[in-house]
């Protein structure tokens, strides 16, 4: 059985394949939904590919976050969650950026 992922994509492309049958009859015969099947066409990315309206921290600043924890980590050292929300509120308030957590 495909997942629904690989249906979209088979489905965009009979799409683009064949111009005589309608977005709905191929989201049909597919078994997808066709207002999935229509953003996607126009280009609309999955939410899992876009990025989260809420994220405070830069790319950069986590993999900055992620390398520490990690070099941390090989020394035996493991820290506690509220020492990484620490490190990521120093970063944030380089940049005068509201902290993370609770007040």
């Amino acid at each position: 059985m495909l997942s629904n992922e690989s249906r979209i994509i088979l489905a965009l492309e009979a799409l683009k394949n064949n111009n005589t049958l309608s977005l709905r009859a191929i989201a049909k015969t597919y078994s997808v939904s066709a207002a999935t099947l229509l953003r996607r066409r126009d280009g609309k990315p999955t939410r899992r590919d876009s990025l989260v309206n809420s994220k405070k921290l830069t790319q950069i600043e986590e993999e900055a976050i992620v390398r520490y924890i990690l070099k941390l980590a090989t020394r035996s050292f493991p820290l506690r969650l509220y020492s990484i929300e620490d490190i990521a509120n120093q970063l944030l308030r380089i940049r005068d950026a509201p902290p993370i957590g609770k007040l």
